[in-house]
């Protein structure tokens, strides 16, 4: 019998996650379908009990239901809890949600196998202080970097989030108006000024030279972020294509066991960085 996985968000007609799992179904020879599911904005719950009663067998969900999904799990992972949010959900047995994040360890995986950057004793800077960064905090800590780092806008929010993790890692936290004469190996926009085509206000300093500027967005192109970056003398530009199809792996490994190798998918998806 055909297993069945989704992705249940608003909207979700933009989303790649079908094809990609599509993808590493046949090139894993596992027997099963996704698909997306628009939920209504008051009825993820709804409509995620009755993906499971058909016979749903585990889903990533995306925006805006990923606190949502984490708040109905009954075995969140260390990651999620930390996060405060979910994007991926392995049903059974009987009544548990396990809940998983698998963004952050996607975006570690993508710099490092992808990108070909050891973060060990490495300077990293994330920049927003939102959910994308609260994912990405531990699994980058995890690789022992010698700095790790947060800025945002408003530096109440970093710290905040140097607070809520004080118990893993000791970040350095601040605005983004504190980071003149500072320089960092690996730079990361976890905000969404991609999406909209905005630059935020950083010093030219904060790129080492010959360093990775990582955007969290994908398939818009050389961002302001990552054109400020090549400007600046970083060594590497990336986009998030990476990322979404490692995150996805990493998804589909929790679910099925196997995992799919990911460079013939995130080829297929790049769009290049001009």
């Amino acid at each position: 019998m055909t297993d069945r996985y989704a992705l249940i968000g608003h909207p979700i007609g933009h989303s790649k996650s079908p094809l990609i799992h599509g993808l590493f179904a046949k090139a894993t020879s596992q027997d099963l379908t996704y698909t997306a599911i628009e939920a209504p904005l008051d009825g993820f719950l709804d409509t995620l009990n009755r993906f499971r009663s058909e016979g749903g067998r585990g889903s990533n969900v995306t925006l805006p239901f990923k606190l949502q999904a984490f708040e109905i799990a009954t075995d969140p992972s260390e990651t999620a809890r930390l996060a405060g949010a979910a994007n991926t959900l392995k049903f059974g047995p009987g009544e548990r949600i396990f809940a998983d994040n698998t963004d952050g360890s996607g975006l570690v995986n993508d710099i490092q196998r992808n990108q070909g950057f050891t973060l060990a004793g490495k300077r990293v800077l994330l920049l927003g202080a939102g959910g994308a960064t609260r994912g990405a905090i531990l699994p980058i800590a995890q690789q022992r970097p010698a700095l790790l780092a947060v800025a945002n806008r408003t530096a109440d929010k970093a710290h905040a989030l140097r607070q809520a993790f004080a118990a893993h890692v000791t970040l350095q936290t601040g605005g983004l108006d504190e980071l003149s004469g500072e320089a960092f190996d690996v730079v990361i926009n976890a905000t969404s000024t991609g999406l909209t085509q905005t630059a935020l206000p950083l010093p030219d300093s904060v790129f080492a030279p010959g360093a990775l500027a990582y955007d969290m967005v994908y398939g818009k192109g050389l961002t302001p972020f990552l054109r400020q970056a090549r400007t600046a003398g970083a060594g590497t530009l990336a986009d998030g294509v990476g990322m979404l199809v490692e995150q996805a792996a990493e998804a589909f490994t929790l679910w099925r066991g196997v995992r799919p190798d990911t460079r013939a998918v995130i080829q297929q998806l790049t769009v290049p960085l001009v």
